[in-house]
C-alpha cells in the first residue's frame, strides 16, 4: 500500500525519495540537534525517556536504533537500558558523523557503534537483535510497509520494537495550535537555521499525511507484529508505538 507521506519528497518529483532524504539530512546535520531541541522546547528527550523507560521491564542487550541521525536515541538507550551493544544505523553519514562526535564525547564508544544503512533492506540476519527502536525517523521511509517488515525480521522472536513518532493531535485546542505552529514558526525557523529552504517544510508535511493511532497499529500487525499499541504524549504531538515480534 502506498501511503501520502511516501508521496511527499524534500526536493522535486524526478529522484526517488530515499536519494533526496539522505541529501536533505545530509544538509542540516550540523543545525539539526539544535534545531530539533529548540523547536520541541527540549521536550524530545522526555519523550525519548518515556518510551525507553518502557522497555526496561525487557532488559535488551542487543539494540538496533534505525533512522538514528545524530545517536541521540542510541545515546539514551545506552544510558537507561544499559545493553551490551546498540547499532545506530541511518542513510545519512552527515547524521551518523555528529552522532560519533557525541557519542565519542560522551565515552560511549564501546556500546554504540553505526552503520549505514538502507532500512528498506537491511544487512543484518534475521532474529538478531532483542530490541528495535526509532525516533522521528519513520516518516521518511520510501516504503513503509517494507522498513516496518524488516524491523520485524531482525527482532528476535518475543522481541520487542519501540517508535516515537511526531504526530498531529486529534483534539482541540491542540490540533489547532500545532497546525499554525508547525506550518509557521517551524518551517521559518528551521529554515533561517538550518540554511535549508525545503527542510522544515517536508517534515510538516510528512507529520500531516503520516497513518497515526490506531491505523497504526493495524499497518505495525500487517507488518508481522503478534501485538501492537500506542500512546499519545503531550496532547497528541507525539506517539509512542510499541510492538512484539
Amino acid at each position: 500500500m502506498v501511503y501520502g507521506q511516501e508521496k511527499i519528497k524534500p526536493y522535486n518529483d524526478k529522484e526517488e525519495k530515499g536519494a533526496q532524504v539522505e541529501l536533505m539530512f545530509d544538509n542540516i546535520a550540523h543545525s539539526y540537534d539544535k534545531l530539533n531541541h529548540r523547536l520541541s522546547w527540549n521536550i524530545d528527550k522526555l519523550w525519548r525517556k518515556k518510551a525507553l523507560n518502557r522497555l526496561k521491564a525487557y532488559k535488551p542487550q542487543s539494540i538496533l536504533d534505525i533512522a538514528t541521525g545524530t545517536g541521540d536515541f542510541a545515546i539514551q538507550a545506552a544510558q537507561i537500558l544499559k545493553p551490551t551493544k546498540v547499532t545506530g544505523t541511518d542513510i545519512s553519514e552527515g547524521m551518523m558523523n555528529v552522532g560519533r562526535q557525541k557519542v565519542n564525547t560522551l565515552k560511549l564508544d564501546n556500546v554504540i557503534s553505526f552503520a549505514k544503512e538502507d532500512c528498506m533492506a537491511l544487512s543484518f540476519e534475521g532474529n538478531t537483535f532483542d530490541a528495535v527502536t526509532a525516533a522521528f525517523g519513520i516518516r521518511n521511509f520510501q516504503n513503509l510497509d517494507q522498513g516496518l517488515r524488516e524491523m520485524c525480521r531482525v527482532l528476535k522472536p518475543g522481541g520487542h520494537l519501540c517508535i516515537v513518532e511526531l504526530t498531529s493531535p486529534v483534539s482541540f485546542p491542540m490540533k489547532q495550535l500545532f497546525k499554525i505552529y508547525s506550518h509557521t514558526v517551524l518551517p521559518v525557523y528551521g529554515r533561517l537555521i538550518s540554511g535549508d529552504s525545503m527542510a522544515y517544510s517536508y517534515l510538516t508535511a510528512t507529520i500531516e499525511a503520516f497513518p497515526q493511532g490506531e491505523r497504526m497499529v493495524e499497518i505495525l500487525k500487517a507488518a508481522g507484529f503478534a501485538e501492537a499499541s500506542f500512546k499519545r504524549m503531550t496532547l497528541g504531538i507525539c506517539t509512542l508505538y510499541l510492538a512484539t515480534k
